[in-house]
């Protein structure tokens, strides 16, 4: 259905990658991988003819019907969320108007009978259209997929420019699925969205007979969709056969192979370069000698991929701080005649890694922000114990970081008593090395300011951190490492978060919200599903 041949592409003078070969056949459900700047969203862009390869060529099937979901929605305004869902298949919009048309001229007194024959052949091949489209449906599919991406029926009339950036993203989400396309193309689809709908869009992905190929940070998102991981590392372009976890599994043996087989070459090399060191100025072994320079020059030298750049902080010990770190006592909050959570009474002991969760919309967010006094509550009272030093990453925390700063400034000000040396080492922990602490703030990609507002909170030696969705913009090595030291990390974690697979491994106690106050699961994320 869609085949890239040989494709070469540059950057600023940077190949991203070479030679590039991979196809998406019918049903093909194939996820993209790769380092950040390895040009996954450029492949994107090149199908879509926005960019042009500088060699190779790209080829869709005659007649299918493809769709696009990017990060870069443009701003809509002026209509209603499911009529702007609806326009997603400009053909719908097109034939309703012809459709009209025709009933109007069919309905007009004094039409003639030859030109009534006409007019119902055209009506009639516009219908087979219509209906081929999903015409007839398509209203009501466009309702059902807003609602299941979590806009619920009484905003379907809203207008679009009244809604947040993260629910405009939905509606482009599903303005794009509504359409049902031959192939779709979506660059991080679940970026914006709680885990009840990532798990509806699950659903809906693996149920679509398309072909479907995409870019996610969600580990656990990829592995339940795709059937074929194309990564995207050291300019070129591999194809593995089977979903994430297979993924990992075969690449890890793959470079062990390429590791052995380069070393069984360096040492052939190494004898064939001192045998001709010995024996070149030999006249009876000239021709050995001139024999194995050749061979040599014939030889395919086997390249190792260098080793990509990730994560390394390690935490120092906090202070012990109390066995009681946060205590809450018959806690409510509610917004106008809206209950979201009513006496919650709960103690987070010392070291403790507690996920928060409940149904989108039950407080998960606005807990986090009570218990680090960013919000008040309604009744009740929280209190911290003594000795906690609490670190706190929002949602919103790259929104307060000064554009003008650049990478080292925001770190001096959080950290003005360390010396330029330690901030460089901080900076450099968090993939800010050489020039990239001059990069000023609103130069900054999503995930890199995510790694600095990480920086700040984890070198500031709390013993309590509260995290609202610290994995949103960080690439899968990226969510991995900060697991991988949260898990080692000897203070007290209390989170939210839509990544299952994050949730799963670090989670030791689930606390589960709602309007009827609190349920504790002492278990991880899956103890909790399967307790529900």
């Amino acid at each position: 259905m869609l085949h890239l041949s040989n494709i070469t592409k540059s950057q600023n003078g940077k190949i991203l990658f070479k030679d590039a070969s991979f196809q998406v056949n019918s049903g093909d459900k194939v996820g993209i991988v790769g380092p950040n700047g390895a040009g996954k969203t450029t492949f994107f862009r090149l199908i879509t003819g926005e960019e042009k390869a500088d060699t190779g060529q790209i080829s869709l099937q005659s007649k299918a019907r493809l769709a696009y979901f990017s990060q870069n929605i443009t701003e809509v305004k002026g209509h209603s969320a499911l009529d702007e869902v609806v326009s997603g298949d400009p053909n719908f919009t097109k034939l309703k108007i012809e459709l009209g048309q025709y009933e109007q001229r069919l309905c007009d007194p004094d039409i003639t009978e030859d030109e009534m024959t006409k007019v119902l052949e055209k009506m009639g091949d516009a219908q087979t259209h219509f209906e081929k489209i999903g015409g007839y449906d398509l209203e009501s599919r466009a309702e059902e997929i807003l609602t299941g991406l979590g806009i619920a029926p009484h905003d379907h009339q809203k207008d679009v420019g009244q809604f947040s950036g993260g629910w405009k993203m939905r509606i482009a989400l599903a303005k794009t699925l509504v359409i049902s396309p031959d192939i779709i193309l979506m660059d991080e689809p679940t970026n914006y969205l709680d885990l009840e709908t990532i798990l509806w869009l699950e659903v809906w992905l693996q149920n679509y007979e398309g072909a479907l190929l995409m870019t996610t940070h969600d580990r656990a998102f990829m592995n339940k969709v795709c059937k074929k991981i194309v990564e995207i590392s050291n300019k070129k372009v591999t194809t593995y056969t089977g979903n994430y976890d297979f993924y990992e599994k075969e690449r890890e043996i793959r470079q062990r192979n390429l590791k052995a087989e380069h070393a069984r070459q360096q040492e052939m090399l190494s004898k064939e370069e001192d045998f001709i060191a010995k024996f070149k100025a030999r006249a009876s072994h000239a021709a050995q000698v001139q024999s194995r320079v050749k061979k040599l020059e014939k030889i395919d030298r086997i390249e190792l991929p260098p080793e990509e750049d990730s994560m390394s902080f390690q935490f120092k010990d906090p202070p012990r701080g109390s066995d009681d770190v946060v205590v809450m006592n018959k806690l409510s909050k509610s917004f106008g005649e809206k209950n979201l959570f009513q006496d919650l009474d709960y103690t987070v002991a010392r070291t403790e890694k507690i996920a928060v969760v409940g149904v989108n919309g039950s407080g998960k967010s606005t807990l986090l922000k009570i218990i680090c006094n960013e919000l008040e509550a309604s009744s009740g009272k929280v209190s911290m114990g003594p000795s906690i030093k609490l670190g706190y990453f929002s949602q919103h925390s790259m929104d307060v970081l000064y554009a003008e700063n650049t990478v080292f400034d925001e770190l001096r000000a959080t950290l003005s008593g360390a010396t330029d040396g330690y901030i460089r080492n901080v900076a450099a922990a968090f993939l800010f090395k050489d020039d990239d602490i001059k990069k000023k703030i609103k130069f900054l990609s999503g995930g890199e300011k995510a790694r600095i507002v990480l920086a700040k909170i984890f070198s500031q030696n709390n013993n309590l951190l509260v995290l609202d969705e610290p994995t949103n913009h960080l690439d899968i090595k990226s969510r991995e490492i900060l697991l991988e030291t949260l898990r080692t990390y000897s203070g007290t974690v209390l989170f939210v978060s839509h990544d299952r697979f994050f949730l799963n491994e670090l989670t030791q106690k689930v606390i589960e919200i709602s309007d009827k106050g609190a349920i504790v699961y002492p278990g991880n994320y899956e103890y909790y599903l399967s307790k529900k």
